[in-house]
């Protein structure tokens, strides 16, 4: 950033930062920090894609995620880096998850991700060491392969997401973008982001109500109806079960 903005991004009247899975965590984590980066007369907002990662039991009912992230604040040293608002109340691996940090976002905030996040389901849900006899080989291959019971479980993932989402309050700067496919990123390639047939909600596109928030002519805050609802969707089917 100090490089950008040496050659002129400091300049700018609009900016935005992004990024998808870990790269949309980030955005959230430094949302503010990047915001304080410009004068107070530019347009500063931040666009997480796929990186509202909850704080989740897997199915055998092991915090896994939560020793991961802890894991990782230890091995990095990343207390120091993180918002000092979280670690002033948490441990620094739980200020990882970003239903501990959105409500103290000050800078405008547009989350997609959609309920049934695809990584989330087959490395926080369902890790393999959660399922050594494979039953939810299918199911995590492809959510249309899901049996009854397995989809069961997989609605009560998405109730428990947005319960960690409208946890965060809903104010009149926030954007939220949140399907109901089967899938773990959404603005990094045309065929979802702006094209004929991409995924919408209400008769947008994710590049138009991205558009509309961030250009202030219109608010966008939806939510999905459960899978199977949504027709438009691109649901990832995966070839390789090791694949993430």
């Amino acid at each position: 950033m100090d490089d950008l903005l040496a050659k002129g991004m400091n300049s700018a009247n609009n900016a935005l930062i992004s990024g998808c899975s870990a790269g949309g965590l980030t955005s959230i984590l430094h949302c503010d920090r990047f915001r304080d980066l410009f004068p107070v007369d530019t347009k500063v907002k931040c666009l997480s894609d796929a990186g509202f990662f909850i704080n989740e039991k897997d199915i055998a009912g092991v915090e896994y995620i939560a020793a991961i992230f802890n894991g990782v604040a230890t091995t990095h040293g990343s207390a120091k880096n993180l918002p000092s608002a979280c670690t002033s109340r948490l441990s620094p691996g739980m200020c990882f998850f970003p239903q501990n940090e959105v409500k103290q976002i000050q800078t405008p905030l547009f989350i997609l991700n959609t309920a049934y996040d695809s990584w989330q389901v087959r490395n926080i849900l369902v890790p393999g060491f959660a399922d050594p006899h494979g039953k939810w080989h299918s199911c995590k291959h492809d959510i249309d392969q899901c049996p009854a019971s397995q989809l069961q479980i997989l609605q009560g993932f998405r109730d428990d997401f947005l319960k960690a989402l409208k946890e965060q309050g809903t104010p009149s700067t926030r954007g939220l973008f949140i399907n109901s496919c089967f899938v773990h990123c959404q603005s990094e390639t045309q065929e979802t982001w702006f094209a004929s047939g991409s995924p919408m909600l209400e008769t947008k596109t994710i590049a138009d109500a991205v558009g509309d928030w961030f250009y202030d002519r219109n608010p966008f805050q939806k939510i999905d109806c459960p899978y199977p609802c949504d027709s438009t969707c691109h649901n990832r089917i995966y070839d390789d079960p090791s694949e993430a």
